[in-house]
């Protein structure tokens, strides 16, 4: 792996930070997996994630956690950190937010299996944890996906 290169070809790592704070999937930059031919977990915490509620514009808290099965791409840490802030003024329901999450990290890495999880912080007394995953379709991990969901608490 060229270090050096690898540097020149993301925006946002190595340089100085500018942070959005309306939602900008574009944000999201992805490297080649140095180790494609073996399956392993990449998983992400995010424990200061804020969106705003679509209807009263109160802010809504949560933790997102990601977990993942690359192939040939991975998503760029620094750019992940930046497009999860870029919710911070964005309208969403809890449910649809995790569910766009994951379908951006998908339209961007094409990984193997995906699954992101909200923690958010109870709102009039009620606490929401949506839970959303995608497998490869025709492969082992349609197979995963739909076990964990099966399973999934």
């Amino acid at each position: 792996m060229n270090s050096k290169r690898d540097q020149k070809d993301f925006s946002a790592l190595g340089h100085n930070t500018k942070y959005l704070f309306d939602y900008s999937p574009q944000l999201l930059e992805a490297f080649t997996n140095q180790h494609p031919d073996r399956d392993y977990w990449v998983r992400f915490n995010c424990p200061e994630f804020t969106t705003l509620c679509p209807i009263t514009g109160q802010p809504d808290f949560a933790e997102i956690r990601i977990s993942y099965i690359p192939d040939e791409k991975m998503v760029e840490s620094k750019s992940l950190k930046l497009y999860l802030g870029s919710f911070r003024n964005h309208g969403g329901f809890h449910e649809d937010t995790v569910n766009t999450i994951m379908q951006d990290l998908i339209k961007l890495m094409d990984p193997r299996y995906i699954e992101v999880t909200g923690f958010f912080t109870p709102r009039g007394g009620i606490s929401i944890y949506p839970y959303a995953n995608y497998g490869r379709p025709g492969t082992k991990y349609e197979e995963l996906a739909s076990e964990r969901f099966a399973r999934h608490e």
